[in-house]
């Protein structure tokens, strides 16, 4: 179990996907149901971060049990160590779909340092992200422990609750745009470059979870207005 209480956030992505799925949670439900095809019916309703929860994050079991998910072939604890990935959002529709969000504001933080996992630990961490990188068909030589860890552990995740366990969930990366205090890109097509290169470094320009896969860009002077 970990539920982290946040205070309202100052800068960067933190700052503005509190605000976004607090305020203005159409500007996110959009662009997700169009690039992932799912109907216009199709209602999120965002469960973290909120102002009425502390705008708190979720982590480990307690990420599950606030999306009411169960895994009945292969558990979280089999699958990876406890203080695993923090997630930046998550929400749930009435189909049952749940999304996890992972938010960047600048590219810096798309090259999270790898993993300072301990022994133990990390042994069932690189079991589970190379049992990944198979089923993805990545040809990349790239340990994915090391840079982009924090992609990678998310990709993983995707591939417990959908390949493994047949949960209907979906993995988005959200990316804002002209986030000015972190000297963050000034256009989509900044983050387009940058996402390239990591996606050709990992080898997952296209791979057999990409559909469950959002990229969404919101310009954050929607949100200033």
């Amino acid at each position: 179990m970990s539920r982290i209480p946040q205070h309202p956030a100052a800068k960067g992505s933190q700052k503005w996907i509190q605000k976004l799925v607090t305020e203005e949670p159409q500007l996110l439900n959009s662009p997700i149901r169009t690039q992932l095809d799912l109907p216009d019916t199709e209602k999120i309703t965002w469960l973290s971060p909120i102002a009425d929860d502390e705008y708190a994050e979720y982590q480990d079991q307690a990420f599950l049990e606030l999306l009411g998910i169960r895994l009945p072939k292969v558990s979280l604890s089999d699958f990876w160590p406890s203080r695993g990935p923090v997630w930046d959002g998550l929400g749930k529709a009435h189909s049952g779909n749940v999304f996890l969000v992972e938010a960047k504001s600048h590219i810096s933080e798309v090259l999270s340092p790898k993993t300072g996992a301990g022994e133990k630990s990390l042994r069932k961490i690189k079991k589970s992200l190379n049992e990944t990188k198979t089923f993805l068909h990545s040809k990349s030589e790239h340990d994915w422990t090391t840079t982009f860890y924090q992609y990678t552990n998310r990709l993983a995740h995707l591939y417990l609750l959908r390949a493994l366990n047949e949960v209907p969930a979906y993995l988005v990366f959200l990316y804002f745009v002209n986030d000015k205090d972190m000297n963050g890109p000034k256009s989509v097509d900044e983050w387009i470059g940058a996402i390239s290169l990591l996606k050709s470094y990992l080898g997952v320009g296209r791979h057999r979870l990409d559909k469950y896969v959002a990229e969404t860009f919101i310009d954050v002077k929607a949100l200033q207005a």
